[in-house]
């Protein structure tokens, strides 16, 4: 305990001896750690986003206006026993019409004339989103289907949001590749800057690190200081980078779900702690690490 109380004075003395340095190591951490911790949140929100989208995923297939009832049902039935589908239901052209003005304004209704260019659709529900693309590929190659679709090829008269979702992984894969990109940097970065202040502080004590050599100091007891005042480093941009995270939790989150009540911003209580703990266990790492190679390349002991 004596050592432990030692290692913490010598490492407060270094703090204060270097505070330059010190708090621009510390900086440094505290917006890497930050980031890490922003990336990790949104990587939470967007996956609550993207499977919120996928659950609300369904095909519409249009048909034609001189489509006959019969070959409707049987489309009907054949989509009904396709594996993945959970309903299948028909819009009629009126119906499709009425559900157009409930979500359009005076002036487009108006532009239509009493016109109704809206078809006809059946429509689908799914049980397992994944599935997607293998339902609308049956669809679209069923014979009946082929004689009565309401577009100029069959495809246009498929609608599904699959490629919204898609559109959304791939904007969520780039944006991941950035962030681990600019994380590693200010990693290696913060490590620089923990690398200069362990080195100046071992210039600074050159003198009384040569005195406990030649009393017989053992090297875990001439190292302890520095790998002190790096976690020492490390913790408190940890702290800071926590202290910020958590405002955006208490503060951000909820005006973003008040603005946006169509998405879900939900990120539970323990799923926050649990980054704030890895948060600070990586700073700690970030500050040993970045104390042991200083130590190696200018403390020979």
């Amino acid at each position: 305990m004596s050592s432990f109380a030692y290692f913490l004075k010598e490492s407060l003395t270094g703090f204060t001896r270097n505070l330059s340095t010190a708090l621009g190591s510390i900086v440094t951490i505290f917006l890497s750690l930050l980031i890490i911790g922003v990336f990790l949140v949104g990587g939470l929100v967007v996956e609550n986003v993207v499977s919120g989208v996928e659950n609300e995923v369904s095909i519409a297939a249009f048909v034609a206006d001189d489509a006959s009832q019969s070959d409707i049902d049987q489309v009907e039935s054949y989509i009904r026993g396709l594996e993945g589908v959970a309903s299948v239901g028909f819009t009629t052209k009126d119906q499709a019409l009425e559900n157009f003005r409930s979500t359009s304004t005076t002036d487009i209704i108006d532009a239509l004339d009493g016109q109704n260019p809206l078809p006809a659709s059946i429509d689908v529900e799914l049980s397992d989103p994944q599935l997607v693309e293998q339902v609308a590929d049956s669809i679209r190659s069923n014979a009946t289907y082929q004689k009565i679709y309401g577009y100029d090829t069959v495809d246009d008269s498929l609608k599904y949001g699959q490629k919204t979702v898609e559109k959304l992984f791939t904007l969520t894969n780039y944006v991941r590749y950035i962030g681990i990109a600019l994380i590693a940097l200010l990693i290696f970065i913060a490590m620089v800057f923990i690398n200069n202040t362990i080195r100046l502080a071992i210039l600074a004590r050159r003198k009384e690190i040569a005195i406990m050599r030649l009393v017989g100091a053992s090297n875990g007891f001439i190292r302890g200081p520095f790998l002190m005042e790096g976690a020492l480093h490390a913790v408190i941009g940890s702290l800071l980078a926590v202290g910020v995270l958590e405002l955006l939790r208490n503060m951000a989150l909820p005006k973003l779900q008040s603005a946006l009540p169509f998405l879900s911003f939900d990120v539970s209580l323990n799923m926050f702690l649990l980054i704030y703990v890895a948060l600070v266990v990586a700073g700690l790492v970030i500050g040993l690490l970045g104390s042991a190679l200083a130590m190696r390349r200018y403390l020979k002991v």
